[in-house]
């Protein structure tokens, strides 16, 4: 099966130096595919100098942008994405396609704790790991691994959900775990990243944060719903027991935490059918 390489690249060019050589060798007859994502350095120059099909943004549109941009223009039957920014080395490509060849339908690149850019972002993965793990039922090793094989025909069923910005891999992990897809972990090392990083702690913490709630809503809202419909039916239980005994009476507090417990539950069931919904194959 032809494969091809996706890389997303925003003023990556001396990570694409150390990256694309390796690449070249491993799989000379890959289609390679770099996005340059509104660089302003010499990205696109040295991808095509390594003989790369160059897809250039005239702005800068997000990493999930490029690898929509690049999935679509990929002609493989397999698609292998990259970050272009050095720490993905072409020795892992061969154990996620060994994955491939033995039946699942995507495999990713699980980093260890060494290879987390920072002890603030290993943290966060292992939140968003043990988050999904639970939704799932399966063991989720890396939840936002941008270094990862698929099958290019389910891939691009779910190019309408995934965000132009960050947590695309997250997008993608819960919807092949959703719709039953198989999902492989493979251990990999990861080298220091070149060039600085395009995330930032103040500008990007609420968005990663969000993903937690994201996660839930693409795979089972019910999972997020119903608990928290539970703490509002506890509270509101707990509070009449305590003015029933002191004041002998209900009070509007109480009305109010199991209306708020009703329409949580109720907003659970219509996500669920929404959800049950967007992931409907349309042959």
């Amino acid at each position: 099966m032809r494969i091809s390489l996706i890389l997303p690249a925003k003023n990556e060019a001396e990570g694409l130096r150390r990256t694309l050589p390796g690449l070249r060798e491993l799989l000379p007859e890959a289609e390679l595919i770099v996005v340059d994502d509104g660089s302003t350095d010499e990205t696109a120059a040295v991808a095509r100098d390594h003989g790369a099909r160059v897809l250039s943004s005239p702005y800068s549109m997000g990493n999930g942008a490029a690898i929509k941009r690049g999935a679509r223009a990929a002609q493989g039957e397999i698609l292998m994405f990259l970050d272009a920014d050095g720490q993905h080395g072409a020795a892992a490509i061969p154990e996620l396609l060994a994955k491939l060849e033995n039946g699942f339908d995507m495999a990713v690149g699980a980093r260890g704790w060494d290879g987390q850019a920072s002890v603030g972002r290993g943290l966060a993965n292992g939140l968003y790991n043990r988050v999904a793990s639970w939704m799932t039922g399966h063991r989720v090793a890396d939840l936002t691994s941008g270094f990862r094989a698929v099958r290019a025909a389910k891939f691009k069923e779910f190019l309408h959900l995934l965000p132009n910005g960050f947590s695309y891999p997250t997008t993608i992990t819960m919807a092949f775990f959703r719709s039953a897809y198989p999902v492989a972990y493979v251990p990999i090392p990861v080298a220091k990243r070149l060039g600085m990083s395009h995330i930032r702690p103040l500008r990007d913490g609420v968005r990663f944060l969000l993903i937690i709630f994201k996660i839930a809503t693409l795979y089972s809202p019910m999972k997020l719903f119903v608990p928290t419909a539970a703490v509002f039916g506890l509270l509101g239980l707990g509070n009449y027991a305590y003015t029933y005994i002191t004041e002998h009476r209900f009070t509007n507090m109480s009305a109010l935490m199991f209306s708020a417990a009703a329409i949580v539950f109720l907003i659970g069931l219509i996500s669920e059918q929404i959800t049950a919904l967007t992931y409907r194959r349309h042959d």
